[in-house]
């Protein structure tokens, strides 16, 4: 059996170590991305009905979650929490200093500053959980919408409310507060009252499940997709190599047998 060339040994090698390193770059991706708080809108239209699910990991170190508040931007009077049966929910209303006028021409004086919930039992660090708010987007197309959201655990807490200044980038924050950015009105955005209005328990709630067992973003979707490609790669090269093994004498049979002279 021949023994492959220094030289394609060294190459097999190389292919399998870019390929380790890069499967633990994905992983080390995967879970970073899984350890902040996120949220994920179904749409981000200018002046429509939105639902935006809270992603919850683990935010203090091996502590269990008891207790989530997240901060409503300025620009959203009010948000309708979707009921999770491992919480419990409640609004925190805050007096304005002075009345608003809404786009329809009615006045408020108050508004839902916060939405708090609280775990009925602690949220094993382990395992993570999705808390859906139902908001009704400002026509600001381009705007960013900070979420400043407090995370409480048994033990310690941890504040994700950090905002990237101009010209930072949003990634090297350590605690980022979740965030979406408005996009321009859809051609029938008129629908959408009617369409936010006729969503069900049961549609939130699966929304939900949909967004706890997907990551914030589709991030570690994507990381697992560059990671098994990556194997395949490597795959890929280890058959190429037996090949070229298998060849030579398969080759150097066929040569000795033509240069035979006939009997």
């Amino acid at each position: 059996m021949n023994k492959p060339s220094p030289t394609s040994l060294r190459r097999t090698l190389s292919a399998a170590a870019v390929a380790g390193g890069t499967a633990a770059l994905m992983l080390a991706g995967v879970t970073a991305a899984s350890a902040h708080v996120g949220v994920t809108p179904d749409k981000t239209d200018a002046n429509s009905y939105a639902l935006l699910t809270f992603g919850i990991p683990h935010g203090c170190d091996e502590s269990g979650t008891t207790k989530v508040t997240i901060t409503l931007p300025e620009e959203l009077n009010d948000a309708q929490p979707t009921v999770n049966p491992n919480w419990t929910v409640e609004k925190v209303v805050e007096q304005l200093p002075e009345p608003k006028k809404l786009d329809d021409g009615a006045t408020i004086t108050k508004r839902t500053s916060q939405i708090v919930y609280t775990a009925k039992a602690p949220l094993n660090p382990e395992l993570r959980d999705a808390l859906v708010l139902s908001v009704k987007l400002p026509d600001a197309a381009g705007k960013t919408l900070h979420f400043p959201t407090l995370q409480n655990c048994e033990q310690g807490q941890t504040d994700w409310s950090e905002i990237a200044k101009d010209g930072q980038d949003p990634h090297s924050l350590k605690a980022p507060a979740p965030s979406l950015t408005v996009t321009a009105a859809a051609a029938d955005a008129h629908g959408g009252h009617a369409s936010a209005s006729a969503e069900t328990g049961a549609d939130a709630s699966q929304a939900s499940s949909v967004s706890a067992s997907t990551p914030d973003d589709g991030a570690q979707a994507r990381s697992w997709a560059g990671l098994v490609a990556g194997f395949g790669g490597l795959a890929l090269g280890g058959v190429a190599l037996m090949r070229g093994r298998n060849r030579k004498p398969a080759e150097a049979r066929v040569s000795g047998s033509a240069a035979a002279p006939k009997k």
